[in-house]
This record gives structure tokens, C-alpha cells and sequence, in this order.
């Protein structure tokens, strides 16, 4: 014969006069209704019946070529389908941008254009002879 379920902890737990009862513990937000419970319940069997698939295929001993985890697939898929609604444009965001991308192209600009004034400033000064070349 079953037993009725354990009452829930903000059941069991009366507060004191001098002490509120702790936030976790009100009814208002520890308890659930029982639509929720259901749900939670229905969304715990499909994940078990979809882990005794997977593990059915992973142990078999004539396995197929590819094992499906379709866990895994809807995992994958909403990962790389479902990037923009999360994304939000900030300033941060375009300041970080702008430095990842014009960054490294204004370095090597600023790093040859600088290199390019010094030999010419020796050049200038004869300290260097311009070495001969077909191409420049």
C-alpha cells in the first residue's frame, strides 16, 4: 500500500517569533502546482526514454555506424540556429569589434609605415645605402 508523498519542507518548517521564515522555504515559491509537477514529471520520462535509447545503441553489440543522441543533435542545432535573438548590439560589444577588426590592420600599417620612415631617415642621413631592387 502506498504511503502519501512526504510533506514539503515549508510544511514541516514553522518559524519562529523572533525568526522569518527563509525565502526558500515560503510556500509561494518552494511549492508547485500540480500542472507544473506533471510537466516536470513528462519532461523527466522523454529525457529517460531518450537516455535508455542512447545507452541501447552505445551498448550494442552489433552497434549501427553512426549512434544518434538526439539530445545531442537538438543541442547542436540550437546552438548554431538560435544565435541571434540572444545576441544584443551594445557599445561594449561594437567597441569590440571595431578593435578585433581594425586593430591588427591599423598596427601593421602604423608597424611597416614607421619602419618605412626610419630607413629613409637613414637613407637622408647616408647611414644606409638603398639596397638595388627590381620590384620596388
Amino acid at each position: 500500500m502506498a504511503s502519501a508523498p512526504p510533506p514539503s519542507a515549508a510544511k514541516v518548517y514553522s518559524a519562529n517569533s523572533f525568526v522569518s521564515l527563509p525565502a526558500e522555504l515560503k510556500s509561494d515559491t518552494y511549492d508547485t502546482s500540480r500542472e507544473k509537477r506533471r510537466a516536470e514529471a513528462e519532461r523527466l520520462a522523454i529525457r529517460c526514454r531518450l537516455k535508455r535509447h542512447y545507452q541501447l545503441q552505445l551498448n550494442d553489440p552489433s552497434p549501427p555506424a553512426i549512434i544518434d543522441d538526439p539530445s545531442l543533435v537538438r543541442w547542436a542545432l540550437a546552438k548554431s540556429q538560435n544565435v541571434y535573438p540572444t545576441f544584443r548590439p551594445t557599445p561594449k560589444m561594437s567597441f569590440l569589434g571595431a578593435a578585433y577588426g581594425l586593430g591588427p590592420i591599423l598596427f601593421c600599417i602604423f608597424v611597416l609605415k614607421a619602419d618605412r620612415d626610419r630607413k629613409e631617415k637613414r637613407i637622408q642621413e647616408g647611414k644606409y645605402k638603398r639596397p638595388f631592387s627590381v620590384f620596388f
